[in-house]
């Protein structure tokens, strides 16, 4: 089955990342990365928070407080005033890389990948933080993407999108992983390339392949059953939100894209069938 997505917020960015539907405030944010903002609608009104550095993702705290993930740290963000405080260093002290794809996982734990700031081979790491500790979890990857969990939490999925591979890593009672990954899908055997991924209650995997211009849902079993085609031909994350979780936003970008179209850059959405699962606190 295939669907097409519609515009949800047609300011282009140019590499659009991270989207989080805030499940207190009914609202998504998300990131331009390369443009270093934050952007959010709510009521038919556009916001916009401008940085000084690279931020990709976000979690929850609390109603009023975002974590976000930038090229040095993991902060607290203040909705209301744009503040921001510092929990912890990521690798602040490399200029060559920055934060990319995250997301919260169901035990209150935020992982993040990191990569070069030129996608360069093996600069790239997966790290989480639970309970005031930030551990690095994988090292040596190019492109860490698709951070997102099955419903019962005992099942974590990353891709490296060069290596064209989405995994499925066991994950023990307090969320660590257990034992080593294995492979859940491989696109890139298609030609495609993994980017951001999200799970919904069912167990579908939503991934969005960068350069396709798409969004495929993987059942649990790593097949294909349903295509959502995007205008945006750099589809970069989904997220689900809305009424009943039952839309899903697409980010996308115009990185890289010669004389890019207005649907270059643009969020979309989508209504499906299946109900998302609404993100999970971070417990700072």
């Amino acid at each position: 089955m295939t669907n097409i997505a519609t515009v949800f917020d047609e300011r282009a960015c140019e590499l659009g990342e991270g989207p989080l539907w805030h499940p207190l405030r009914k609202q998504l944010f998300w990131f331009d990365i390369l443009g270093h903002r934050l952007l959010s609608r709510v009521n038919g009104q556009a916001l916009e928070w401008q940085f000084s550095e690279c931020h990709s993702a976000a979690g929850w705290i609390d109603k009023d407080t975002l974590l976000i993930a930038s090229e040095t740290g993991l902060w607290r963000f203040d909705i209301g005033t744009g503040h921001r405080n510092l929990i912890c260093e990521l690798e602040a002290n490399n200029p060559d890389t920055r934060s990319n794809d995250g997301r919260a996982d169901p035990k209150g734990g935020f992982w993040i990948g990191t990569m070069g700031k030129r996608a360069e081979a093996g600069y790239g790491a997966i790290y989480r933080y639970y309970r005031g500790e930030l551990r690095n979890l994988w090292s040596g990857l190019s492109i860490p993407n698709s951070i997102c969990f099955s419903p019962d939490g005992s099942t974590a999925y990353f891709a490296d999108t060069q290596q064209g591979r989405i995994l499925k890593q066991p994950l023990d009672h307090e969320g660590w992983p257990k034992g080593e990954p294995g492979v859940f899908a491989d696109p890139g055997s298609e030609g495609f390339n993994p980017d951001g991924s999200v799970v919904d209650a069912q167990g579908g995997l939503w991934n969005a392949q960068w350069g396709a211009g798409r969004v495929v849902r993987y059942s649990q079993d790593g097949e294909v059953d349903r295509v959502i085609e995007v205008a945006g031909l750099h589809s970069s994350c989904p997220a689900f939100g809305g009424p009943n979780m039952q839309t899903l936003f697409i980010t996308t970008a115009f990185e890289g894209i010669a004389n890019p179209t207005p649907a270059q850059g643009c969020v979309y959405q989508v209504p499906v069938e299946q109900s998302g699962v609404p993100e999970h606190a971070v417990r700072c």
